[in-house]
């Protein structure tokens, strides 16, 4: 991967720093937890009332009952391309609290750290694209149109992007910033994500009987020594990415029978499997060479084989040269004084859906470490937020003037 041009900017343009992050703290301390019974309303009514204090005009859209999306549209002087940065308002449980020194929800900051879930994942990336557009606009003096976007249920199924996808308000769009946290790469590409689950069905019988049974189990490790080859001959054919590493398949889950009822042979028994692939790797061709296995195994073992694909989402890979990827560069360049550094998203982002679903050009950057979200004590360093509000302003100057 050659890194684009990074001719230095000779550009500022002033943020709010305490407000963006007292604004992110606000966040943290909604528990927007993605599980039932919970959701991201609160958070998505802050972003909303947020958008209204700066003069802004959101729409708000429920991809789900209690799940809405919150999206703002703001106009520049004159015609022109049209950015989007996007985030979601979502977080992972925090889970036990025995890993935890701070309070998840209590947005405390200490040494220049704000801790909390979501503090990283992403509330302050929300945060700082908000700030980075209003200082944008209050700085005057560009063209096109800028759409910023905090979206639902990106921890889960991602109906949230699916949602916007289908309602159009994407389709004028010429490229998107991600604002998930990368510690500070820039990040155009993106490993894909498959979900796959086989479950093999045969006849329950007597543990003392197994000649009138149709035992499952077999079968099931069959097919986990099926997954295995397939790791070894994924490194074999496409290596590892220099940014992404190799096509990981890893077996997830494993179910079959009772553990009280040692004497009974299972009627059944599942095994699912996480693949995270790099491009190169052809994800209709992954899912039909895997059902074949599949139906090959229960048919040899006189069984019936039963495939879905609960998600299937190919990898990214953005050109480096993409206007939205270089203009991003520039404004990183601009504003800290460093050479961008390039890299890679080890898992999938909305910009996944938003590039393979909508053709967007998609660059994922943002506050916070790449590694530290879903963590206890997540964090994020406050230095961070006030940067990439002012690097998301500069980029979207850039990539609206160029």
């Amino acid at each position: 991967m050659t890194p684009p041009s990074t001719q230095r900017l000779d550009v500022q343009i002033p943020v709010d720093a305490d407000g963006v992050v007292a604004f992110t703290r606000d966040l943290v301390r909604l528990r927007t937890v993605n599980e039932p019974g919970f959701g991201e309303a609160p958070a998505a009514g802050l972003v909303a009332a947020k958008m209204r204090e700066f003069g802004w005009d959101p729409v708000v859209t429920e991809p789900a009952p209690g799940r809405p999306n919150v999206v703002a549209t703001i106009t520049g002087d004159g015609p022109g391309r049209t950015l989007l940065f996007e985030g979601h308002t979502d977080v992972v449980t925090e889970g036990s609290l025995d890993g935890w020194t701070v309070d998840p929800y209590g947005g405390e900051i200490r040494d220049g750290r704000l801790y909390g879930r979501g503090a990283a994942d992403m509330k302050s990336g929300v945060a700082a694209m908000l700030y980075g557009v209003r200082a944008l606009q209050l700085a005057g003096g560009f063209s096109g149109t800028v759409k910023v976007c905090a979206l639902a249920d990106e921890e889960g199924m991602m109906i949230g992007v699916h949602h916007l996808v289908d309602s159009g308000v994407v389709s004028d769009v010429d490229g998107a910033i991600v604002c998930e946290p990368e510690g500070g790469e820039i990040c155009p590409v993106s490993k894909g994500a498959m979900r796959f689950r086989v479950t093999f069905t045969g006849t329950m019988a007597h543990g003392a009987m197994p000649q009138h049974a149709r035992n499952p189990i077999p079968a099931a490790a069959d097919f986990l020594r099926v997954l295995d080859h397939l790791q070894a001959d994924f490194t074999a054919r496409h290596g590892s990415h220099p940014h992404l590493g190799p096509t990981y398949v890893t077996p997830t889950v494993l179910n079959a029978g009772d553990l009280d009822q040692i004497n009974v042979i299972p009627a059944s028994a599942t095994v699912a499997a996480d693949i995270r692939t790099i491009p190169g790797v052809d994800h209709e061709e992954l899912v039909v060479r895997l059902t074949d296995h599949a139906e090959r195994i229960a048919s040899e073992r006189q069984l019936r084989a039963s495939v879905t694909v609960p998600v299937n989402r190919p990898p990214v890979d953005t050109p480096v040269d993409a206007l939205v990827v270089a203009s991003l560069a520039r404004a990183h360049a601009a504003v800290t004084g460093t050479e961008p550094v390039f890299g890679g998203v080890p898992g999938t982002t909305d910009g996944t859906i938003l590039t393979v679903r909508a053709g967007i050009p998609t660059v994922v950057y943002g506050p916070g470490g790449k590694w530290i979200p879903h963590q206890a004590d997540e964090f994020v360093e406050l230095a961070d937020i006030v940067s990439a509000a002012r690097v998301y302003a500069v980029a979207a100057r850039e990539f609206l003037s160029s």
